[in-house]
């Protein structure tokens, strides 16, 4: 009966144990003696005597149980917590690859857009060419000043007698982000509607990153040089809108209107408009505009991005004065 108790089911053990105690109580009634209290006396002993193995092979396997659902409890917990660190680990590398994206995708298309030009103007404009040379050593020092601090940032080991860090770009820097991309051949509008506002600094952050992806995604794409950039702050909300001029999109094959050309014809075609909306079509995006829409998504904002009717490529990003969740933890 212990064993029944212990390593079977509660039906297995109840039928085995009824059937055991029917048996015990018959034997005793079927006896040769009548006496009343003899029977009760060898019913009610026989009885208890069962019983105790009962008891006892349930409560090991009731033991049993709660060991084993403490141990898949903490081996739950266990997965729980490797599954989380490789989240963060993944997010933490997510965040690493977009800032040094940024910083190196950036100045590397200025310097070689400027690097161009200037070998485009060394016998013709020798003043200009120097001049653009001057640019091209400040851009390519600022790069080295970005990537030696974002490196800084990911070494730091929370130590507060540590080298303190250069504060993080924000849109306080767009005018020297529109003379240096003047100075590789783009010309860079900026118009602000509505009051300016104080951003928190992820958003000042996420915004001048976004500008900056999307003008050296014109310079280096585009078959324009000229880009606008504006500003909308509508409520607790920030608009950025950046776009150019360039070829309409070509119409897909079988489209109406659209005029029978040979496939190699209207390969060379789609690769000419998306040089000349600004990025690249399809799967060859690269990284750049996944890059700004995780970026927007992180302060809890949206990006869309995309050919315009007329013709270009535009980028549109709508974000939050605040971070996502900022507002609600300072509120009362």
């Amino acid at each position: 009966l212990y064993w029944l108790a212990a390593f079977t089911d509660r039906v297995t053990t109840r039928v085995y144990g009824i059937s055991t105690l029917m048996v015990v109580v018959v034997a005793s009634g079927i006896s040769d003696t009548m006496d009343h209290l003899s029977l009760l006396l060898r019913t009610i002993g026989p009885f208890f005597w069962l019983l105790l193995p009962l008891a006892a092979g349930r409560m090991t396997r009731l033991r049993r149980a709660y060991v084993e659902a403490v141990q898949a409890r903490a081996e739950h917990a266990e997965r729980t917590r490797e599954e989380e660190a490789r989240l963060r680990v993944t997010e933490e590398r997510m965040r690493i690859a977009r800032e040094l994206h940024d910083v190196v995708a950036h100045h590397l298309a200025l310097a070689n857009a400027q690097a161009g030009t200037a070998a485009h103007l060394a016998l013709t404009s020798p003043e200009q060419t120097k001049t653009i040379l001057t640019d091209l050593t400040g851009t390519t020092s600022s790069a080295l000043r970005e990537l030696k601090a974002t490196l800084g940032l990911l070494r730091q080991n929370g130590d507060p007698d540590s080298a303190p860090l250069e504060p993080s770009p924000g849109l306080a820097r767009l005018p020297e982000l529109v003379s240096a991309c003047a100075s590789a051949g783009l010309k860079v509008t900026v118009t602000t509607e509505g009051e300016p506002q104080s951003l928190s600094p992820g958003v000042d952050l996420t915004a001048f990153r976004i500008v900056q992806e999307a003008l050296t995604n014109v310079a280096k794409h585009a078959a324009t040089q000229a880009a606008h950039v504006r500003f909308e702050y509508t409520g607790s909300r920030l608009m950025i809108t950046v776009s150019n001029e360039g070829a309409p999109p070509p119409e897909a094959p079988g489209a109406p209107g659209a005029s029978a050309v040979p496939a190699t014809a209207a390969a060379g075609a789609a690769r000419s408009g998306a040089a000349g909306s600004g990025v690249e079509s399809g799967q060859n995006q690269g990284f750049g505009v996944m890059g700004m829409r995780e970026r927007a998504r992180s302060v809890g904002g949206e990006l869309c991005a995309g050919h315009r009717p007329e013709g270009g490529f535009e980028v549109t990003t709508a974000l939050p004065l605040q971070p996502y969740g900022a507002a609600e933890e300072a509120a009362p």
